[in-house]
């Protein structure tokens, strides 16, 4: 024991001998957060915390040239004779004289105009200046909330393991990372992680990643959830007005200061000041804002992004050395604000790549990232902590280890535990956290719905699931579901058990089986809610089912990169099913309801199947073409690829059927991408096929359905699956077919231009639809429609027109789009 502590104790005094460490304030005695601190021509550097504290990590006693750099202040250059360590060295910098006097100034336009213009002639050079390096990341993430309610809708929120105070504010994300980088023009990435750390968990992984971080505003837009146009965009000129704030020098480098503003406030655009090098015209740094309305997600108050660069003289580019974005947020009661750092040292602008260097794989953890311990990080980071992030640090690594044991986990869980008058109808979870196990119940609440087959109807459920390691790589679950009908009088019970194996190739084994209520088409068109309703007020009782007994089981797996498998063999009893009730709440003389028969709905004495069973297997294969992924200790985590579509490609196939007529096999396909057009929004598209084979006289359960819609709301995010004026089984296939969809959604690129409407924040979205079968007219819908309609930070509307064309007939119809319930069902 002796010696360890002598170990730690030489270690620690190792590391405090090659450091400078010390204090950046202002003239006012005022810490400056975030300033640049690096060697003279080297990328040996560091960057001062949010108190303006810093520590420089050197390997020898010498004199060294320390350069402090920081936007607004002068560049300050100080040279020491570091002789012992730790070598104090605390500065004061000076602001920025920015001044206009040396400029000329036209009557007819301001001179940074000229200035932009010249930095995006040259912007594409710049750009391929930085076409190739590596470096090494650091970066830190941070999340604080104030004044936090203890209960949001009426659950319980917690003190995040307490990291909460008295008055409910803290600190409840706080995490680092250490990488090492590669970037090769386009798109080529690749992080390695060194070391990886989350305060209060000694097991988790850092998504503090350089490819998350990697903003450049020589692209023309900065996509951040929606695409926002850089001030220095090809285009940037349709939408920012700009005026010279002023200049000074950097050494002998004259540095530009302007004010960026946007033309429309609504559009997706930055304001606030770049930085451009003279005759270089290159970003010398950036201080920009943005806001939640802009980037679509209204939770987000204001984003401010800064950035700085230093000069490269044998690249002769300006190279971004630190980044910082600061946001804050308020939803539902929860508000705070949080901060993402990122700085870039050890640059190599001639890196040895070649065709092997760069493969799907953007993001790798070393072994035992995530096990570095306090002596390894304090001798590493380039940024200190601050006092409240040391704390935060301390306290909750200090009771790690207690909320780990049994005593902990149990206290935890009995509160967790506790039952409530209401459960028997909402639901009730039990978790035994130290054994890694929970049971739960789902109560009949809100899942109450109305058929005219069961009438009214409700279902509850018991669900075990049992993890077997803390990130639940490897689990368990068993469900079983009971549902009854009343005016049917009938209870049905499903259940089933799945295994997942891991995390890597996500192997996993199910049986399940059960009777229950199914639609025709499987993919379930109209969901329960929407049909009780339509039933209930409208007597439009659109949903058409039949009784399914089955038994089956499942294997799926990722076979290599881009190919994941997904199997299944199972029997099938399929009853036909009749209307039970006429029961509606309000009563429509011009209305009546319809026969459970989807292929003649006012045929109420024949249904559209007969009993029968049938064995039935399938097999899919989902395909993303050139993949991209991390690596992650406990597993894989796939990224896809916007470059390319997705494919998939299923084989159905029925045997054994009671009724020979009934085999057949059906082979389909689907291909669909979504692709980024910058900030013009985003286009998507689905094209589906397929073609049957000895389908002629098959049941109409094993038709081709296609989601139609005849309730007039969407509850889809987007309509790239569905035509919304089809009813629902008109054009069940079992012949050869082919349906696209296309939709494009501006995200403001049109709205945003237009006075008044552009306050809005509204979205134009455009779209096509297409039904082409074997031997019949083809069906075609056209729409375009409203999207990101709400108020305040709800914004889970949208209105369509669509349009739709089939048989020489057109029919028009509004479609009311309430997003949220598809988070319902």
């Amino acid at each position: 024991m002796t010696r360890l502590v002598l170990a730690i104790a030489l270690l620690s005094t190792i590391i405090s001998q090659a450091q400078i460490v010390g204090k950046v304030t202002d003239t006012n005695d005022n810490p400056l957060p975030f300033v640049n601190i690096y060697l003279k021509d080297s990328y040996k550097g560091t960057t001062t915390n949010d108190t303006g504290n810093f520590r420089l990590d050197v390997s020898e006693t010498t004199e060294y040239e320390v350069i402090f750099q920081f936007l607004g202040y002068k560049t300050l250059t100080k040279t020491i004779n570091a002789t012992s360590f730790p070598y104090v060295l605390n500065v004061t910098m000076d602001e920025e004289s920015v001044s206009l006097d040396e400029v000329i100034v036209s009557n007819d336009e301001d001179p940074a105009y000229r200035i932009i213009r010249e930095t995006i002639a040259k912007r594409q050079e710049t750009l391929d200046k930085l076409s190739a390096f590596t470096a090494d990341f650091y970066s830190r993430g941070i999340w604080r909330v104030e004044d936090l309610p203890e209960k949001v809708l009426g659950q319980e929120v917690g003190d995040f393991d307490g990291a909460l105070d008295s008055t409910r504010t803290g600190i409840i994300y706080l995490s680092e990372t250490i990488s090492e980088i590669a970037y090769q023009q386009p798109d080529d990435f690749k992080e390695k992680i060194i070391a990886s750390k989350v305060s209060g968990n000694d097991n988790g992984f850092s998504f503090n990643s350089a490819q998350d971080a990697n903003f450049s505003f020589y692209k023309n837009s900065i996509d951040l959830n929606a695409s926002i146009v850089s001030p220095i965009a090809n285009n940037a000129f349709n939408y920012y007005q700009y005026k010279l704030d002023g200049i000074f020098y950097e050494g002998n480098k004259l540095i530009n200061k302007v004010k960026v503003t946007p033309k429309r406030p609504k559009d997706r655009v930055w304001d606030g000041f770049i930085y451009i090098v003279e005759d270089d015209w290159q970003l010398y740094g950036v201080e920009l804002n943005t806001t939640g309305s802009a980037i679509q997600v209204p939770m987000v108050n204001k984003l401010l992004f800064k950035q700085n660069f230093k000069f490269d003289p044998n690249t002769e580019a300006w190279v971004k050395r630190s980044q910082t974005i600061d946001f804050s947020f308020k939803f539902l009661g929860f508000q705070g604000d949080g901060q993402f750092i990122a700085v870039y040292s050890n640059y190599d602008f001639q890196p040895p790549f070649s065709k092997k260097s760069f493969t799907n794989e953007v993001l790798l953890f070393a072994e035992e990232a995530n096990k570095k311990d306090s002596l390894f990080w304090k001798g590493t980071r380039p940024v200190p902590l601050t006092d409240e992030e040391l704390r935060d640090y301390v306290r909750k690594d200090s009771i790690q280890e207690l909320r780990k044991s049994k005593t902990y986990l149990d206290s935890v869980d009995a509160v967790s535990n506790k039952v409530k008058p209401l459960d028997i109808i909402t639901g009730y979870s039990y978790k035994n956290s130290y054994d890694k196990w929970s049971m739960s119940y789902d109560g009949i609440f809100p899942g109450i719905n109305f058929n005219t087959v069961q009438g009214w109807n409700a279902s509850a459920g018991l669900r075990y699931f049992k993890w077997y390691d803390e990130n639940q790589t490897e689990w368990l679950s068993i469900y079983g579901d009971a549902n009854y009908g009343i005016s049917e009088d009938r209870l049905r019970f499903t259940g089933g058990i799945t295994k997942n194996f891991n995390r890597t190739n996500r192997l996993r084994l199910s049986l399940f089986g059960g009777s229950k209520v199914q639609q025709f088409n499987a993919e379930e068109p109209i969901s329960p809610i929407v049909n009780t309703v339509s039933t209930l007020f409208f007597e439009r009782n659109y949903i058409k089912v039949y009784e399914l007994n089955y038994a089956k089981a499942a294997y799926s797996q990722e076979l290599f990169n881009g190919l994941r498998l997904f199997t299944n063999f199972g029997y099938e009893q399929r009853k036909p099913l009749f209307n039970t009730t006429d029961y509606v709440t309000i009563p429509n003389k011009d209305v009546s309801y319809t026969s459970n028969n989807p292929l003649n709905p006012s045929d109420f004495d024949n249904a559209a199947i007969d009993e029968h069973h049938i064995f039935k297997t399938g097999i899919r294969a989902d395909i993303t073409f050139g993949q991209k992924y991390m690596t992650y200790p406990d597993g894989k985590y796939n990224l896809g690829n916007d470059k390319y579509p997705a494919l998939s490609v299923t084989f159905e196939n029925g045997l054994g059927a009671s009724n020979d007529d009934y085999n057949y096999s059906q082979l389909r396909a689907s291909l669909s991408q979504s692709i980024n057009t910058g900030n013009k929004g985003e286009f998507a598209y689905r094209l589906n096929g397929g073609t049957f084979f000895n389908g002629d006289n098959i049941s109409f359960v094993d038709y081709q359905h296609f989601n139609g819609n005849q309730t007039r709301i969407g509850t889809s995010s987007n309509y790239t699956n569905v035509f919304n004026l089809l009813p629902y089984y008109q054009l069940s296939t079992n012949k050869n077919y082919f349906e696209g969809h296309v939709e494009h959604d501006f995200k403001g690129w049109i709205l945003g231009k237009i006075p008044g409407i552009n306050q809005l924040n509204f979205n134009l979205v455009a779209g096509a639809h297409l039904l082409s079968i074997e031997n019949n007219k083809p069906y075609s819908e056209f729409s375009v429609g409203i999207d990101n309609l709400g108020v305040g930070n709800f914004r889970f509307l949208r209105l369509d027109y669509v349009r739709s064309y089939y048989n020489g007939r057109s029919d028009g119809a509004f479609i009311f789009g309430l997003k949220f319930l598809g988070f319902l069902d």
